[in-house]
């Protein structure tokens, strides 16, 4: 099966953007060339891999295999020719995150690093689904709060255990207390985040979960709590990333931590992997993997 280069970076291309005309702008050729360099692979492969339709393209449940995998070696080959030519170090460290990175450590390790290695800059990103950017290349690095998946292909270690804090309105009967209970939630409406909740109504014993209602991302669960329509459960890192006048934080003191973990995959995609995580230990203060 005589498939190149070429063919993967068209794919990736039309996954993308989701049109000919914005991945052929991408690539840099011309739509009638991305066309046939699409049916080109297909044949090769044997399998549609693209579905067409007047105004959008979408891949096909192969096609979607074999794009995240052709991203993740796209990724790599771009990583080895760099190192080869010696400029494997100027390239940012992607680091993902779904929601509040490192808390209250990003900062101070993000300044260190830039003093330490002021020629490799790390490139922050928020991503919905940072686990699967690490597995398809698209990151070196993820902060994630639960366990990668199994057969993730994913190395992983601990960073930080932090506390889980209740979100509520300014205002709201709670709002003055030094600490919540479980107990005390139960009665609430709760706000639970679709891409990036740390904590859910596991968290409270059978038959005492709380009512919920679920929002898209940060600034939505932010914007129902501040005006009252619910309050929300999270973690500590969540403060020091999304302060808001209309919310008050306060420890929820009967609930187990939400433990922090950065992970990066098992063959290392950028040769300073190995430094960040360093100091990133050095920083959180914990260790283990």
């Amino acid at each position: 099966m005589n498939v190149e280069v070429r063919h993967l970076r068209a794919l990736v291309a039309i996954g993308e953007e989701g049109t000919i005309t914005d991945a052929a702008l991408t690539l840099r050729i011309s739509q009638p060339a991305l066309s046939r360099t699409l049916e080109q692979l297909e044949r090769r492969v044997g399998v549609r891999l693209v579905e067409r339709t007047t105004r959008r393209l979408a891949l096909t449940a192969s096609g979607q295999r074999l794009w995240e995998q052709a991203r993740s070696i796209l990724a790599q080959l771009d990583d080895a020719l760099a190192e080869a030519a010696g400029q494997a170090e100027s390239r940012p460290l992607r680091l993902a995150f779904a929601w509040a990175a490192l808390g209250r450590h990003t900062v101070p390790l993000l300044r260190t690093w830039r003093e330490l290695h002021p020629d490799t800059p790390v490139q922050v990103r928020r991503l919905d689904d940072p686990e699967a950017a690490v597995r398809r290349g698209a990151a070196d690095l993820a902060v994630l709060r639960s366990l990668p998946a199994g057969e993730s292909g994913l190395a992983h270690t601990v960073l930080a255990h932090e506390p889980r804090m209740v979100a509520v309105p300014e205002g709201h009967p709670l709002a003055e207390r030094d600490g919540v209970r479980l107990g005390e939630v139960t009665g609430e409406l709760v706000a639970l985040c679709s891409t990036a909740a740390t904590s859910g109504v596991e968290l409270w014993p059978e038959g005492q979960a709380p009512r919920t209602i679920e929002v898209p991302g940060v600034d939505e669960w932010l914007t129902v709590i501040a005006t009252g329509e619910a309050v929300g459960v999270t973690a500590e890192g969540t403060i020091h990333h999304h302060p808001h006048p209309g919310v008050r934080y306060l420890p929820l003191t009967d609930a187990a931590p939400v433990t922090v973990h950065l992970a990066w995959p098992a063959a290392p995609t950028h040769p300073a992997t190995e430094a960040f995580l360093h100091l990133a230990r050095r920083h959180a203060g914990v260790g283990g993997s």
